[in-house]
């Protein structure tokens, strides 16, 4: 297993050498920290321009727990001007457009029967395992936030369940800090070689789960599917993974949120870990998410120590 090796430019809570900064950052972290996800909803009157109150409760939101749950009068609007103008008031600007993305770079998320879209879970109505976005991509094109922006939700199901990524990391380094050691590998998690949903060859990517950036943030790396991945075999790696799972499967944990977001409602994240459940659809309700992500992070979030 070779070991990241990481120079950083500024001291991180999430660097194993800096206990003191951990400690500190926990109990920081710890703090009131949210424990239903109606403490994450903030309601807005226009999403595309919010109000300087509603922008800082959503700012303090994701200082706190890396998302927010936005609530908006658009309803089934299925502008794409609302989610772009969102992303822009959080600073995002380098979107990730994969080929299925329209000129915006947004993914229009819906059932797909007839095309090449339906060959892929997120464009089908199947359940989605925890994960964050882009854990696939090469090391330079890592997704640092994720939005979801919710035009119309299906007949049923299709809820969605939420959890910091800071707060798996506490987790596991308070259970063990070698955990977090064995995740932050270089090789311990593999996409292996195939082809990219483009057509194009794709050689084995590898990576940690746990990574911190050049400004001490943390990012995170991960999948719970079990095809077409390939982990590390060292007993601490699965030691650590099935830890992970029992945080993520965890009954009525205070820190998974769980819920339906419906028609004029988004997430404004650091690209949380996430998932979706199944859902069946009706003529007058077929689901249909936005979905933006980028490769800088939500203005303003950066660790501060």
């Amino acid at each position: 297993m070779q070991l990241a090796k990481q120079t950083l430019s500024v001291t991180s809570p999430f660097a194993l050498d800096n206990e003191d900064l951990y400690q500190r950052w926990r109990d920081k972290k710890s703090f009131a920290y949210p424990n239903r996800i109606s403490e994450l909803f903030v309601e807005v009157k226009n999403p595309k321009q919010f109000s300087k109150g509603e922008y800082a409760a959503i700012l303090a939101l994701t200082q706190k727990t890396n998302m927010a749950i936005y609530i908006g009068n658009t309803g089934n609007n299925p502008s794409v001007e609302i989610p772009i103008a969102i992303a822009n008031q959080f600073g995002l600007k380098q979107i990730n457009k994969n080929w299925l993305a329209d000129d915006t770079g947004l993914t229009s998320l819906k059932v797909a029967n007839d095309d090449i879209r339906k060959k892929y879970i997120p464009y089908t109505n199947k359940l989605i395992h925890w994960h964050t976005d882009g854990y696939y991509n090469t090391p330079d094109q890592q997704i640092h936030a994720l939005n979801l922006h919710v035009v119309q939700q299906a007949a049923s199901g299709g809820e969605n369940q939420l959890m910091d990524h800071e707060i798996a990391y506490l987790l596991l380094r308070e259970k063990n800090p070698d955990y977090i050691r064995a995740l932050m590998a270089n090789d311990v998690m593999t996409i292996p070689a195939g082809t990219n949903a483009d057509g194009s060859a794709r050689p084995d990517r590898s990576g940690p789960v746990f990574s911190i950036g050049s400004r001490g943030n943390l990012h995170m790396r991960y999948t719970a599917r079990t095809k077409n991945i390939r982990w590390s075999s060292t007993p601490l790696v699965k030691e650590a993974l099935e830890f992970l799972q029992q945080i993520l499967n965890r009954q009525h944990s205070s820190y998974v949120f769980k819920g339906l977001l419906e028609p004029g409602m988004g997430l404004i994240s650091n690209n949380v870990l996430h998932d979706r459940a199944a859902f069946t659809e009706d003529a007058q309700h077929q689901r249909h998410y936005y979905r933006a992500r980028y490769f800088d992070r939500l203005a303003n979030t950066d660790f501060k120590g």
